[in-house]
């Protein structure tokens, strides 16, 4: 990575760090239910002419070990050397001491490793790198990529089950009320169209049995005929049992996302459905790519930059997906608006953007953000402002990283199986495939 800079606007001269706990509603999914509270990371580079660029990623304790000495290593180096950025985190922060082999809970995105791990801190300093040389050169972030081809980008209602509040009752208020059946969820999907005029619905899957959640589809579609559908149990089911959800929903579904685990059981499910099959849990790092497109197990991959390693792979990936004929949409986890704004940036700069764009934003009711983005038909206006377009809210972050402070160490790193046990204390992750 190149050393100090001749100019010093361009040369990082400190880099803060601030986890932070932000408010969760009770969301279902096949692993339990949300905590009270989500760990995230803020991530503040600071330019020698004090320009501060913004970054936003995970915030669980693997995450900070890996982020610190990344931190701690960065000031006297260039903010625009991106590439550079990458070697100095594989020569600094090392593996993990410890990493599971089951799925990854904070993105539910397949297995976690210690290059995914890395790959999600590293996506939070390049996107502060380029907010912070965005405001120095006074551009946007996407022309900072290339340039948009778009002015607003598309995104879609996701639909959750939920409890009414928190097992253990440690609320933020929500008025949302429970969605467990069909008329739930309908009325859930119709407070998203009528506040952000979604026109497109996801359905977070792996919940309740098959059959229920088919009727839940079939509800949405009779309420919203003729708009885009989508249901994602996270790999809950066997090949069989995905089989025959695309069947009977066949005709409503847009695509169906991670219905069986695993890049070879996807393979077997495609090769029985003409439904098109997503993933953001087969395909989330370059050399998972080529067994799932050349077995044509997903013809559609939801990126995120958080997994990719930040927005310019982001676009790399996009590429790939055009040569091969596979679609291109955007997952999301529990973000706030800065990860939001990133998003919306390099969607606006791919060309093959085939779906409406996913985003947790919605259900989020704080943020480090000075002004919160608003959804209008659907869509995110992309920002012509220099950098992200965002500001953070200096005594929102110190509130937010105070609540981490307080915390007893329960909720600095997710577990949606150890909140779902406060429910039913019989709880235990289910076996894969659950159905």
């Amino acid at each position: 990575m190149q050393t100090a800079s001749r100019f010093g606007a361009l040369t990082i001269a400190e880099v803060r760090l601030t986890p932070i706990l932000i408010a969760d509603p009770p969301l279902l999914n096949t692993q339990g239910v949300h905590q009270p509270y989500t760990p995230r990371l803020i991530i503040e580079v600071v330019t020698g002419d004090g320009t501060t660029g913004v970054g936003e990623t995970y915030g669980d304790t693997r995450y900070l070990e890996l982020a610190r000495p990344l931190a701690a290593a960065l000031p006297g180096h260039g903010v625009s050397d991106l590439n550079g950025l990458f070697t100095l985190a594989e020569r600094v922060c090392g593996d993990p001491a410890e990493v599971s082999d089951s799925v990854d809970v904070g993105g539910l995105r397949g297995v976690q490793t210690a290059d995914k791990l890395r790959l999600s801190i590293i996506s939070g300093f390049e996107v502060a790198c380029l907010d912070a040389l965005g405001k120095v050169q006074g551009l946007p972030v996407h022309a900072l990529l290339g340039g948009k081809v778009r002015d607003a980008v598309d995104y879609s209602a996701y639909l959750f089950y939920r409890l009414a509040a928190h097992p253990d009752g440690q609320d933020e208020s929500d008025d949302w009320g429970a969605a467990l059946d069909p008329a739930g969820v309908v009325a859930q999907a119709r407070r998203f169209a009528d506040t952000y005029g979604f026109g497109s619905f996801k359905l977070k899957g792996g919940v309740f049995p098959p059959d229920e959640e088919i009727a839940a589809v079939r509800a949405l579609a009779e309420a919203f005929p003729g708009q885009p559908l989508r249901l994602d149990p996270n790999g809950a089911w066997s090949v069989e049992t995905s089989l025959y959800v695309a069947r009977e929903l066949g005709d409503v579904l847009e695509y169906l996302e991670d219905p069986a685990s695993t890049t070879e059981r996807m393979a077997e499910v495609a090769a029985g459905t003409e439904v098109p099959l997503a993933t953001n849990m087969c395909v989330t790092t370059f050399p998972e790519i080529e067994e799932a497109f050349t077995r044509k197990a997903v013809q559609v991959v939801l990126s995120d930059h958080h997994y990719w390693g930040g927005l310019r792979n982001t676009r790399e990936l996009a590429a790939i997906c055009r040569t091969f004929g596979v679609g291109l949409s955007m997952h999301s986890n529990t973000h706030l608006g800065i990860s939001l704004a990133a998003m919306t940036h390099v969607a606006a700069t791919v060309p093959n953007l085939d779906y409406a764009c996913d985003s947790h934003y919605p259900w989020q009711t704080e943020d480090v953000i000075t002004r919160r983005h608003e959804f209008t038909d659907g869509r995110l206006t992309v920002s012509d402002l220099p950098g992200l377009g965002v500001a953070l809210d200096q005594d929102a972050l110190k509130a937010l990283h105070q609540r981490w402070v307080d915390d007893d160490g329960s909720m600095r790193d997710r577990d949606d199986a150890a909140a779902m046990r406060k429910a039913d204390p019989d709880w235990k992750t289910p076996s894969v495939p659950r159905w």
